[in-house]
């Protein structure tokens, strides 16, 4: 269908958002938005649970390899179905709205609005590498700390010059996004390009300079940690968790469909593209940080990137705190322009507030979903909760990821001559493989929140506590679904 102008509805008629992205911004918006800190973290700790560098790739690799096959599963869908919204419409046309609605809560809720939060926090971090910020006294956060059931103790006010700091980048990236996507596509593909190169140099310093490493640490196991039998399988399923997280934010591109040029041809290229370079980089990273440091060492790191870039040259950790700054804030950045889109299109199906599908008449934009985000993830930000509520969720992102893989089976069953300009390698292997992997990986995760809750390592379980905040949403859909009678702002084509 197409409006006066000859444009296709589901881009630019009804929507009123304006294709103005390439190939090159999808790609750089694939890549930025999943590189972010996970890199230059989690390694260290992943080093110490395998205690093995082989291992330690094996676990890299393998998590790309499953992250890849839900994003050429994915592809297929975003290629027939190229609408703003992106895995929010695609769950509507798989199961309904009502298991739409649900992700799409979840997204608001804290899946996005608190990796925002988060990845903005990290940021802020290592601002204070630079400049020094400012505190208050523990008095005064004792003194504003809340205790919260089952969560534990809330302190807004602690580490208020992080968290100003962070806040600040939030408000303004939206500010950004608020002017035009063009111009948040401009600053991802600046940022996105910055941190790739960060990345490269520390590589190509890590084998070309005399204070590097040795081909031996590539294969020196350590000598402290060994697991065998169950403790190898648990030790890897752990590791497992720190890979996944770092490769996460692979389908927020789908979010902005309807703002890519040539998006059933871009959307699928991109995220394909994407993945391969982030995949390669990941790989390449962590054989640059085990040349350099024995896997012992690597596993007493928190920061491991900067210990490396350390032991190459001199002031090393101040330059990979400037890298982790510009990751982070290109990430933010990713997130922020990307998952508004979701209750943007959430309200023109009228399961959110209709002032949320508003499109501003200058800049084209989801403004009133960018700047509900924008407070939502700072009052995340200062709530002091997000690191556990990401935490919860991370186990609920799973549970999405298989449903829509599982989805390419409902919509090759219902709508078997729909145009598909993509279609997933593979099949049906590639997307069974995937959702297994998924299914194991759900289940690996309970188990391990319910013995770690019993040894007393955590004060809620995770799985448990993502899965109600999920479900808390589900009263606010009826709410809306009763109003159906009365038509949405514009009805998004179908």
């Amino acid at each position: 269908m197409s409006d006066a102008h000859g444009q296709p509805e589901t881009r630019m008629g009804n929507a009123g958002l304006v294709p103005t992205l390439g190939l090159f911004t999808t790609v750089m918006l694939v890549v930025g938005g999943v590189i972010g800190s996970g890199i230059f973290r989690k390694p260290g700790l992943m080093a110490g649970q395998v205690g093995s560098p082989e291992l330690l790739l094996l676990v890299w690799f393998v998590a790309g390899t499953m992250t890849l096959c839900g994003a050429l599963t994915n592809a297929e869908v975003a290629g027939m179905i190229p609408e703003t919204g992106g895995q929010y419409v695609y769950f509507d046309r798989m199961f309904g709205p009502f298991f739409a609605y649900l992700y799409g809560w979840a997204v608001f809720a804290v899946m996005q609005t608190g990796s925002i939060a988060a990845v903005a926090y990290v940021f802020a971090e290592y601002a204070g590498q630079f400049v020094k910020l400012p505190q208050l006294s523990d008095a005064v956060v004792t003194a504003t700390t809340i205790h919260v059931p089952f969560v534990g103790n809330v302190a807004p006010l602690a580490e208020i010059g992080t968290r100003g700091i962070a806040a600040v980048l939030v408000l303004g990236l939206t500010g950004v996004n608020y002017l035009g996507v063009k111009l948040g596509g401009v600053v991802q593909n600046i940022f996105t390009v910055a941190k790739v190169g960060a990345m490269a140099l520390l590589f190509l310093g890590a084998f070309l300079l005399p204070t590097g490493g040795t081909m031996a640490n590539l294969t020196a196991s350590s000598s402290v940690v060994h697991p065998t039998g169950l403790a190898l399988v648990a030790a890897l399923a752990a590791a497992m968790q720190g890979a996944f997280w770092a490769y996460d934010g692979w389908n927020k591109i789908t979010y902005i469909a309807g703002e890519v040029k040539e998006a059933q041809r871009n959307i699928p290229r991109g995220l394909i593209i994407g993945m391969f370079i982030v995949m390669g980089i990941y790989l390449l990273m962590n054989i640059a940080y085990e040349y350099v440091l024995p896997v012992d060492i690597m596993a007493k790191s928190k920061l491991v990137a900067a210990d490396v870039a350390e032991k190459c040259f001199a002031g090393g950790g101040r330059w990979i705190a400037a890298a982790v700054m510009i990751s982070t804030f290109g990430t933010t950045n990713s997130v922020i322009l990307a998952s508004a889109r979701v209750y943007f299109s959430m309200s023109r199906r009228n399961v959110f507030p209709r002032v949320l599908g508003k499109v501003h008449p200058r800049f084209h934009t989801p403004a009133a979903s960018l700047v509900v985000q924008g407070i939502w993830s700072t009052l995340l930000l200062f709530s002091g909760t997000f690191d556990t509520l990401t935490d919860s969720l991370i186990f609920v992102s799973w549970i999405f990821y298989a449903a829509g893989a599982y989805g390419v089976f409902v919509l090759r069953r219902k709508e078997p001559d729909a145009a598909r300009p993509y279609k997933v390698p593979g099949y049906p292997w590639v997307p069974w493989i995937f959702i297994v992997f998924a299914t194991v990986y759900l289940v690996l995760t309970i188990y391990n929140d319910v013995v770690n809750y019993q040894a007393g390592k955590t004060v809620l379980i995770n799985s448990a506590f993502g899965t109600v905040l999920v479900l808390i949403g589900v009263p606010i859909y009826w709410l809306y679904r009763r109003k159906e009678a009365t038509p949405a702002v514009v009805p998004m084509p179908r």
